[in-house]
């Protein structure tokens, strides 16, 4: 007698499961993301053979063992997309037999992406897309409106994960493209599509048919905040790599980010711009960023930060108002809000300017997030214009860590900076004292002002 089916709930964002239903995830911290699922045991225990490991389990091949100086590393293979800001952030390509999952919110470019380096990709490597979501008239509209006509792309319109597989072996593509991992199902779970078990079964299925058969697949995930569908959170460790598009709907820039990627950097951006005829790779993302940006105005200053290898600029906006409520208001757009609450009792603390009784408005022009320390010095110079209503000059730039004592802390990639900003036709670059000592000023056509304190910054960039 087969035994009964067993009801467990499990975490949509994080794939906890447990034996009752929780509020809150006791893991991932996330609220209402518990659905129930119902798992069949299995039909019998495993053989004492099997469990003691003294019989060979049927398709065991001992050839699979190789030392380590025997394994041939020489046949990696990448395909390039042709668009160099993505190759950027995968490592220099896609590498095959690699599994790519593209997550991101719905509508922010991610099928647009994907189409559109078929075009590319199918001059020399044939691609099967796979749409769950799309009809095959409607994924062909959507090539039309941005220009793909290759030959070697195929459409499939599919949400059974062994059609997906059978059709895999039978065309023998170089390429696969799943959109989305969420509509696919597998039939012998009794789960519904795009729930933690159904998205995991069919993720781990694609993984071996990528390894086995030496194929890229390239996996949509979309990301729902209401935990009604699973997010890519669960397929992280299963996949080689993951890229996330982060940026607002309603702003024409996207920024995309690897999170994880087995073969190459998870520090490196790629930034792009959605038009009418698709995404835009925009290769000087700097002058992009600072495009529009406003003369002889107090309260906005120059960062410098560094995405991987690349210096990026990005224009810091401050706004001190008087209050009209008993509590100030602290608000942060693309900045630490709790790294703002400690810059401005910094500047009161160490350098005399008050705040007490005063709005603070933080934001980052473009959807760029600073995360980075370096970005503590153009934020506090920005604070200090607004608040003394003096601009800055438009030709200074700085970067520099702000600590506790008022101090002005070295960083990192210091030449790399200044290089950037040197390009940029910036004329004063403002940092740290103690980065100064890898740096030469004839070497440079910047002028370089090293500084020790947050207390003496302000006096080299006003007006």
């Amino acid at each position: 007698m087969a035994k009964a089916a067993k009801t467990i709930y499990v975490c949509s964002q994080c794939g906890y499961e447990s034996p009752k239903w929780y509020g809150r995830c006791p893991e991932c911290g996330e609220w209402n993301t518990f659905s129930e699922e119902v798992r069949q045991s299995p039909a019998k225990a495993p053989s004492a053979a099997v469990s003691l490991g003294t019989a060979a389990p049927a398709g065991y091949n001992p050839n699979d063992i190789m030392k380590l100086q025997d394994v041939d590393s020489n046949g990696e293979v990448r395909y390039h997309t042709g668009i160099s800001e993505l190759d950027r952030v995968l490592g220099g390509g896609i590498v095959r037999g690699s599994l790519i999952l593209l997550g991101g919110d719905p509508g922010i470019g991610k099928s647009t992406l994907l189409l559109q380096i078929c075009e590319y990709l199918g001059k020399d490597q044939k691609i099967l897309y796979v749409s769950g979501e799309e009809s095959r008239a409607q994924v062909k509209l959507r090539a039309n409106r941005l220009g793909v006509a290759t030959e070697n792309l195929m459409l499939a319109s599919m949400t059974d994960i062994e059609n997906v597989v059978h059709a895999i072996v039978q065309t023998k593509p170089d390429i696969v493209m799943v959109d989305s991992i969420q509509t696919m199902n597998f039939a012998a779970i009794s789960s519904s599509s795009g729930s933690v078990t159904q998205v995991r079964e069919c993720t781990q299925i694609l993984a071996r048919v990528a390894k086995s058969e030496e194929i890229s697949i390239f996996l949509v995930g979309h990301v729902n905040k209401d935990g009604a569908i699973a997010g890519p959170k669960v397929l992280e460790h299963i996949v080689d790599a993951v890229l996330y598009f982060e940026g607002e709907r309603h702003l024409s820039y996207r920024i995309l980010r690897a999170v994880k990627n087995r073969y190459g950097s998870t520090n490196e951006i790629g930034v792009f711009e959605m038009t009418t005829e698709g995404l835009r790779q925009e290769e000087n993302p700097s002058m992009m960023l600072l495009s529009g940006r406003p003369n002889n105005v107090s309260g906005t200053c120059v960062a410098c930060v560094m995405e991987g290898s690349r210096p990026i600029m990005a224009e810091v906006q401050a706004l001190v108002s008087k209050t009209s409520f008993g509590t100030p208001r602290r608000m942060s757009t693309g900045f630490d809000y709790n790294r703002t609450a400690l810059l401005i009792a910094v500047l009161e603390k160490r350098a005399g300017y008050f705040f007490g009784n005063l709005d603070t408005y933080i934001n980052i022009v473009g959807g760029l997030r600073l995360d980075e320390p370096a970005a503590d010095l153009p934020v506090s110079l920005a604070l200090i214009s607004s608040l003394l209503d003096k601009p800055i000059d438009d030709h200074v730039i700085a970067f520099g860590e702000i600590g506790l004592a008022g101090e002005i802390r070295a960083i990192s990639n210091v030449e790399a900076r200044v290089h950037e900003a040197q390009r940029m036709g910036f004329q004063k670059c403002l940092l740290p004292q103690a980065s100064m000592k890898h740096l030469r000023q004839e070497q440079y056509e910047i002028e370089l002002v090293g500084l020790r304190s947050i207390s003496e910054a302000f006096q080299y960039v006003s007006r």
